[in-house]
């Protein structure tokens, strides 16, 4: 049996941290790979040493040399080296991070850097080989896995029993580091998980797996046994951020299951992520509930739109022409509604005129600070009321629903509230579907 185990910053913070790690890579032989995130935070008030590397990155390009950002991020290594009492020259290496952090002057090489340490040093701590990502994880030039890195990869750890791996980044198309989005240490994970076959990927966190809600909006939610791809990949990009969003599609292909465990209580059960093909939904309707702020949404309105041929190509180019992409897209028959990250409307008013411009609307509105909740769960095909259920205990708070969209898989329904609405949504929907006696 093969395991994949990735750990997060949090399970890197410290050199205390690191001798659980090792123990918990020493209990079970099946976890022969082993994934690393840079230094997380060690207390509240901390510095991820990614953050602090992303600091150095504009230090060296303000004045051309590392500065006290890099200061702190060597204290932080030493440190760990010196708890942990592993046997490597930390000076040189980071002499030589310094030197090549210069040298590249590059934001994602830079910010590469915390997980290129943090597996030098764990490989040494275990005394197995260290593996650089950058020469097994190709990207293309949106950061996508290209179909090599499989082969490279298994070509690389064929017969090796044991390996560490950097998480976080590849190589891009012109041969430079380029690092995946924030979290990206969960998709190396993955894609070690598919390259080696394995028959479990770990993800080892500091929490025990999913929750059905956000604890800082619901006290003590329950947590989630066991959840499909699809649902995970709905909650995911909805904002429960155990695992990245895309972690899913590595080992999607191969059916490989991922169990989410807690470094900090390793006996507890966590979460397991199993393939759709013959998922069993558990006893709930409804599996989670996870949402985010600050979205907007731009109306329309226009009479005979569903015969208008390309009415909402036009829009779409327009949303093209200024790189922004849509969530959702809601539609009547004389209607048509585009919710969008609010962070990528810094030109809103361009984007409104130019949109007047091309399909020459009867009405346009604009509907800034809206907040999406998503209901998740495959159960919810196969009970009758949960509309209902959810509609009710909404309207129950006095909170107008400002949009619905209900995907055609029936595995989640989406509504749209004012920012100012959300947690009260949130608890209400909760209380509908996890409540006492529910």
């Amino acid at each position: 049996m093969i395991k994949v185990c990735k750990f997060g910053g949090t399970s890197m913070a410290d050199g205390i941290t690191l001798l659980r790690v090792k123990n918990i890579l020493e209990i079970d032989p099946a976890r022969r790979y082993v994934v690393v995130s840079a230094p997380g935070r060690r207390f509240s008030g901390d510095s991820k040493v990614t953050d602090l590397l992303y600091s150095t990155y504009k230090e060296v390009k303000e004045g051309g040399h590392v500065g006290e950002s890099f200061t702190k991020i060597a204290e932080r290594f030493r440190s760990i080296v010196h708890e942990a009492n592993v046997a490597i020259d930390i000076e040189a290496l980071l002499y030589e991070t310094a030197c090549a952090i210069e040298r590249e002057e590059s934001e994602d090489f830079t910010a590469s850097r915390g997980e290129f340490l943090m597996g030098r040093i764990m490989a040494a701590f275990l005394g197995i080989p260290f593996i650089d990502a950058r020469d097994v994880v190709k990207l293309d030039a949106q950061g996508r896995v290209d179909a090599r890195t499989y082969a490279l990869l298994k070509d690389r750890l064929h017969g090796i029993g044991r390996a560490v791996i950097a998480g976080f980044y590849g190589e891009g198309p012109e041969g430079r580091v380029k690092t995946f989005s924030r979290g990206g240490s969960d998709v190396s994970g993955a894609i070690v998980a598919r390259a080696t076959g394995a028959d479990l990927y770990e993800n080892w966190t500091d929490v025990s797996g999913f929750l059905a809600c956000d604890p800082r909006i619901v006290a003590s939610p329950s947590g989630i046994k066991k959840l499909s791809y699809r649902e995970l990949r709905e909650l995911s990009y909805m904002g429960a951020n155990v695992l990245h969003s895309e972690a899913i599609f590595p080992v999607r292909e191969a059916g490989i299951p991922i169990r989410i465990k807690n470094t900090f209580r390793p006996e507890d059960e966590g979460t397991c992520i199993l393939p759709d093909k013959g998922f069993v939904p558990g006893d709930r309707p409804v599996t989670g509930i996870a949402g985010k702020k600050n979205f907007t949404v731009i109306y329309l309105e226009k009479s005979l739109m569903n015969a208008e041929i390309g009415f909402a190509y036009r829009v779409l180019e327009v949303l093209k022409r200024h790189n922004i992409s849509f969530e959702h897209m809601p539609t009547g028959i004389d209607t048509i509604s585009f919710v969008i990250d609010s962070e990528q409307l810094p030109d809103l008013e361009v984007v409104e005129r130019e949109i007047v411009e091309a399909v020459h609307p009867d009405k346009i509105n604009v509907i800034p600070a809206i907040a999406l909740i998503a209901v998740v769960g495959h159960g919810m095909s196969r009970n009758v009321g949960i509309s209902a259920r959810l509609f009710s205990a909404i309207a129950r708070t006095g909170v107008n629903v400002r949009m619905i969209d209900q995907g055609s898989s029936e595995l989640n329904i989406i509504v749209g509230v004012e920012n100012v609405h959300y947690e009260r949504t949130v608890r209400a929907v909760y209380d509908e579907f996890f409540g006492e006696g529910k």
